[in-house]
């Protein structure tokens, strides 16, 4: 099957707001895709700590869709990749993904703050049906856009809401994108981003993808994934999505793999800290 590409509309939605929700996309696939999350959920725990999810605060598992055969094979489905080629290119990189029970709010906030050519997206499953009451994400549209004075201004104010603006960050303007498990949310990583209401129980795992670093500006591309040393990893991928790689996946991991070579020696240094009893 030839992947199915965003259209003129969707992508120029994207561009201005920074955001788009496919309802429905995967719907066929859904019940098999959560039995899955609850299988690495149960085989894990709630993150490298191994304690299971207690909904009072958010577990999270690093890599993720890289610990199942299946979750892998969703960067090859049709319909992902496609979406995934359509914003970013036929080169883009897979990088390290999350898998998540979230608890209680969260407030606002970006996924990165990049400034340079090298976009960042993050492809979002929601295994929940989630309304704006009930932990739907929210999204501000626009605020993806660094260097303009919206984005920056909301980039400097928009966690101090209640002392600034006098509203708390559940009344912040926004849009309430409320889906049914089988949707994707797509956003960039810099769109300002929250959810307000929602249980102690919403699963969620994502797939964050960005464009290709070019050539000579690898170190980029490292220093990014020095945030995963704090999961106690020793590669960006788990086994099982290097392992199962068709050709076509191979070419969204092969960066990616040649430049982390670093994190094993950066989450022994984690580790160690976390174990040395704390100085004053």
């Amino acid at each position: 099957m030839p992947d199915v590409k965003l259209t003129a509309q969707q992508l120029a939605f994207f561009d201005t707001f920074g955001f788009l929700v496919l309802p429905g996309l995967i719907k066929d696939r859904i019940e098999e895709v959560i039995t899955e999350f609850e299988a690495v959920f149960a085989k894990h725990g709630g993150g490298h700590e191994g304690k299971p999810h207690d909904g009072k605060q958010r577990s999270c598992i690093v890599p993720f869709p890289d610990k199942s055969p299946l979750l892998s094979g969703l960067l090859d489905d049709p319909r992902i990749h496609g979406l995934a080629t359509s914003i970013l290119g036929d080169d883009f990189n897979y990088m390290p993904s999350d898998g998540n029970y979230y608890a209680g709010d969260t407030g606002w906030h970006s996924d990165g703050w990049h400034q340079t050519d090298i976009m960042h997206i993050k492809v979002a499953y929601y295994l929940d049906p989630l309304t704006r009451d009930t932990g739907c994400l929210r999204v501000i549209p626009g605020s993806h856009k660094a260097g303009e004075p919206y984005a920056e201004k909301l980039q400097r104010e928009v966690s101090r809401s209640q002392e600034l603006w006098g509203i708390a960050g559940k009344d912040v303007p926004c849009m309430a994108l409320e889906t049914k498990p089988g949707d994707i949310a797509v956003f960039n990583h810099n769109t300002k981003h929250s959810a307000f209401g929602g249980s102690g129980w919403r699963r969620m795992f994502t797939m964050n993808l960005c464009k290709r670093y070019p050539a000579g500006r690898e170190q980029e591309l490292r220093d990014y994934l020095n945030g995963i040393a704090r999961f106690w990893v020793d590669r960006a991928y788990g086994e099982i999505m290097m392992k199962t790689a068709t050709p076509q996946r191979m070419r969204h991991l092969e960066q990616v793999m040649a430049n982390d070579g670093h994190i094993a020696a950066l989450s022994a240094k984690a580790k160690k800290e976390m174990a040395e009893p704390s100085r004053g």
